[in-house]
């Protein structure tokens, strides 16, 4: 059995600003809780130690880190060259610099030729010799229209139109790796992409514009014994059946407070042709908390306020307190002992709304976590506001149709940090 450990979207230098500066080192807090998430993970396949580590993308925020979080990344990531352990490391979209064309963060480890080291930044398959016996890795990259598309090709068309084109082209590039495969192999597809059956939970908000799906038929292929994949945070198999099982390990550390529910780690299987075995390992991600509570009807609000703040598990955590009010209570709230409170976390904000601006009830359909594409969504809404809107829904339906088909190439790369609300849009 060969031994493959499978981590993806690191994000190293993210969520700064739920850190702190640490006096000793002199960097942020939470660049240290990532660096350590990820040293954890090359722990493990130091110790075992593992035959191959497959990385699913997305190192960094943007393809442009500043030079000592470049560091800190290769630094651990070099562990794995000193130690002999063949790397594939995914280029996702975060890595990749504006429109694709000026190659990807990643490259640099090709350039400098690290033993060992492999960067999946095109459609290919590798054969990878290990000290257990050969693998076979079909890796694909973050997909851009203009990696496979003209222009020309796709002005004037829906978004829709476009990701049938893409996946018109995508399905024989694919399919030719596949016929070239050695059936007596161990095959693992590496992919960085949004499958069209994930659960994104609490990861992310609804992205416009920003990449296509990929249908699941198109991944569970019997001459795939394992599909690893990267891009959404939350760890999930897609493939219940486990034939072959389609894996997010999710990220490695919280990004932000809408991953606060979600376990954070990586994946550890073993693997041979026609059969593999995987666990997902959990890492000690720091938690994060939201305190949320209404005082609108409260006698005493600081009260209520100090009364949630001590029932909520504080310590090393990144707190946000978030407490409803009205205007005329603003002047009972003592700031002073709310952040005296608070002071056990480790990091913490506040953050009031008054009532008047809680007024407008929302959808459900458009909470953070629904899966509805961006036309459903605004369809949802326009349809929620009645009668008043009814007579207009075709043109205004037909109007954000043709703002999604002009999106331009640089909205179409940008990651998945960049969210659309779908009431924003409507009003």
């Amino acid at each position: 059995m060969i031994k493959v450990l499978h981590l993806s979207d690191i994000h190293l230098g993210s969520g700064f600003s739920h850190g702190r500066i640490n006096p000793a080192t002199g960097l942020n807090s939470r660049l240290e809780d990532f660096i350590h998430c990820l040293s954890l993970c090359i722990d493990r396949a130091i110790a075992e130690p593992a035959d191959l580590v497959l990385f699913g993308g997305d190192a960094f925020p943007d393809a442009t880190p500043p030079p000592f979080v470049q560091e800190a990344f290769a630094s651990q990531f070099r562990r794995l060259a000193d130690a002999k352990i063949p790397t594939v490391l995914l280029v996702g979209n975060h890595d990749q610099y504006s429109q694709g064309s000026g190659g990807a963060s990643l490259s640099i480890y090709r350039t400098l030729a690290v033993p060992g080291f492999i960067v999946g930044d095109r459609l290919t398959t590798h054969l990878i010799p290990t000290l257990a016996g050969d693998l076979q890795v079909i890796t694909l990259p973050w997909l851009t229209r203009s990696t496979l598309l003209t222009r020309p090709e796709t002005e004037g068309l829906s978004l829709e139109a476009i990701n049938g084109l893409l996946l018109e082209k995508l399905q024989p590039a694919l399919e030719g790796e596949i016929r070239q495969l050695n059936p007596y192999l161990p095959t693992i597809l590496l992919a960085h992409l949004m499958a069209d059956r994930a659960n994104f939970g609490a990861e992310r908000f609804l992205a416009v514009g920003k990449g296509f799906t990929i249908p699941l038929a198109l991944l569970t292929r019997p001459e795939f014994d394992y599909v690893a994949l990267g891009h959404v945070h939350k760890h999930q198999n897609l493939n219940p059946q486990n034939n072959p099982p389609v894996v997010y390990p999710g990220s490695i550390e919280r990004v932000d407070f809408g991953e606060e529910k979600e376990d954070k780690g990586y994946v550890w299987l073993e693997i041979e042709k026609g059969r593999v075995d995987w666990q997902f390992c959990p890492l000690p991600a720091r938690p994060f908390h939201t305190i949320k509570i209404d005082v609108t009807q409260a006698e005493d609000p600081q009260h209520q306020l100090l009364r949630a703040i001590r029932k909520a598990p504080l310590q090393d955590a990144v707190v946000r307190l978030v407490y409803h009010l009205r205007s005329e209570q603003l002047d009972g709230i003592n700031q002073s002992q709310l952040h005296e409170a608070l002071k056990a976390a480790h990091t913490y904000s506040l953050r009031p709304e008054l009532a008047s601006q809680l007024s407008r009830p929302r959808l459900p359909e458009l909470e953070t976590g629904s899966s509805l594409d961006p036309m459903q969504a605004l369809r949802t809404y326009l349809e929620s506001r009645g009668e008043a809107l009814k007579e207009l829904l075709p043109e205004l339906l037909e109007a954000a149709q043709q703002l999604l088909a002009e999106d331009s190439e640089d909205a179409w790369n940008e990651g998945e940090e960049t969210a659309v609300d779908a009431e924003a849009v409507a009003s």
